[in-house]
């Protein structure tokens, strides 16, 4: 790759620990790639530039502090270019979705599906061999909160919507007068001590599980492994009995962490009844990941922005306890709330927006195109950074105007047509005909392998989408001025529309947005 290139001779004029970048300008007029390595090694840029004799940079030209690359007319011509494999040998654990097992599985497990599995893709791309992990919540109050509406409610427990009116009930009840009853139902479904209440608690999950899957195959994603909290809790039970007095300790009745010592905050790992907390079940997971996964050397969870300490604090007492954690990475990352801009869209289930009706009602503003709906959905999720809020627009996210997940896909259609059109008039594509100046869609075509590097380095799809996006407006103006059929340069055209939908086809594969062959 001429990025690595560059890379490797601006080291070999600096040194190796010199912490500099090489990256992308803003603007095209600013070359094609950039770096500020002259202002970070302390040099003169100029000198610095005179050394960097590059194969396939065709000028390098000094601006200030930092020094931009020009490439070669060769260079720009589109190669199918392998990404480079960051990750290759490594067995990565990607978990995310993991919803609630006993109501409606809110807009929040959507959000996190759509992220973790790009994610788990994009690790894929870049050699890792990836196993994708769902945690889901099968008991703990919760649960206890909509057996107990079922039972106090007569509720049907396969039906979703009185799954969620259940649930609902006993949130409302547990705040008040209920509080003790909903307590004592939970320690009634952990030991298993009432046939009726862990009937309705089987039946209940068991219709969660339905609409879990129906909903993650209309996504198009599929876990590797199911781990449950019921099995993990116990485990994490025991663990944490086992280390007391060496890492956890008693504290008003309960089992805490003392996450102080780290610089952190203390937890609780076992209440005061001596039932596991959320904590002491992701300890249990992690003993199943462990054992499932002996060799693994990421594990990465995705969950809301609301538990990024929570996994600081439960990671440092991990490392005490698993000692065999040492050289392996536990990672985190945080997806944003997803918001409506509008209150037009209903919902199934009364006033609560769930991933099922959201996925339905924007099907349905599609016209029934699912592939579309998806990949409307996945792109306004993915088009944010990590953290970072979601602000959904039904009518924007359907528009075939620009950044939108149907722009990429009509983008890709569009080359996807042209090619058939141009194999019907018997063209062939070649570069023999190559216009002598490149393109804008050529300098934007030569970054792709870099954007699905970046994007898997720092777990960001939003690099991705954005380069797709740029492309995409890139082959739209092109497409608009240029003729492939009866052109000037009719075998390059056909080579250069083969290129952009490969690359439109490959990155939204990547991010596991949808690729209609017509829309």
């Amino acid at each position: 790759m001429i990025r690595e290139r560059i890379e490797q001779a601006i080291r070999a004029a600096v040194g190796e620990n010199v912490p500099f970048v090489v990256e992308r300008p803003r603007a095209l007029a600013h070359g094609d790639y950039a770096t500020n390595a002259a202002l970070v090694a302390k040099v003169d840029p100029g000198e610095l530039a005179a050394k960097l004799k590059i194969e396939g940079v065709e000028k390098v030209e000094v601006a200030g502090k930092f020094i931009n690359f020009y490439l070669s007319r060769a260079a720009l011509v589109p190669k199918e270019e392998k990404v480079p494999q960051l990750n290759a040998g490594k067995t990565i654990l990607v978990e995310y979705t993991s919803p609630n097992l006993f109501k409606p599985l809110h807009i929040g497990n959507l959000v996190s599906n759509i992220l973790g599995e790009s994610v788990a893709r994009l690790l894929e791309r870049t050699g890792a061999r990836v196993m994708r992990i769902n945690f889901p919540s099968d008991i703990g109050l919760t649960v206890a909160k909509g057996v107990w509406g079922l039972q106090k409610l007569s509720l049907d427990p396969g039906d979703i919507a009185q799954l969620g009116r259940a649930y609902v009930a006993g949130t409302e009840a547990y705040e008040g007068a209920a509080k003790k009853e909903i307590e004592a139902v939970n320690k009634a479904l952990y030991e298993n001590s009432d046939p009726a209440l862990s009937s309705l608690r089987a039946q209940g999950i068991e219709t969660s599980r339905k609409h879990l899957d129906g909903l993650c195959a209309r996504l198009g994603s599929k876990f590797d492994k199911e781990f449950f909290e019921s099995e993990s809790g116990p485990i994490g039970r025991e663990l944490v009995r086992a280390n007391m007095g060496t890492v956890f300790e008693e504290s008003d009745g309960a089992v805490v962490y003392r996450g102080e010592q780290d610089g952190l905050h203390t937890r609780v790992f076992l209440n005061s009844v001596g039932l596991p907390t959320y904590e002491a079940k992701d300890l249990g997971l992690l003993k199943l990941k462990l054992d499932t996964y002996p060799d693994f050397d990421i594990t990465i969870t995705d969950t809301g922005p609301e538990q990024t300490e929570y996994f600081k604090v439960l990671y440092a007492a991990a490392r005490k306890v698993f000692p065999q954690l040492k050289n392996k990475t536990l990672g985190h990352i945080a997806h944003g709330y997803l918001k409506l801009s509008s209150g037009k869209m209903s919902s199934r289930l009364g006033n609560v927006i769930t991933g099922e009706s959201l996925l339905d009602d924007v099907t349905l503003a599609a016209r029934g195109k699912e592939e579309v709906a998806v990949g409307a959905l996945k792109y306004m999720v993915l088009k944010s950074g990590n953290g970072r809020d979601i602000i959904f627009d039904p009518e924007k996210s359907l528009s075939l105007e620009g950044d939108s997940g149907p722009y990429l896909q009509y983008a890709r259609v569009r080359a996807g047509s042209l090619l058939t059109k141009i194999k019907e008039a018997g063209l062939s594509a070649g570069t023999e005909d190559m216009p002598t100046e490149a393109s804008a869609l050529e300098r934007v075509l030569v970054h792709y392998t870099d954007a699905v590097a970046r994007a898997a380095k720092e777990l960001e799809p939003h690099y991705l989408t954005t380069f797709l996006t740029e492309l995409a407006a890139a082959f739209n103006s092109w497409y608009a001025s240029e003729r492939v059929i009866g052109g000037k340069y009719p075998e390059y055209g056909a080579f250069l529309t083969a290129a952009v939908e490969r690359t439109l086809r490959e990155g939204l594969e990547t991010l596991g947005i949808p690729v209609p062959e017509e829309m």
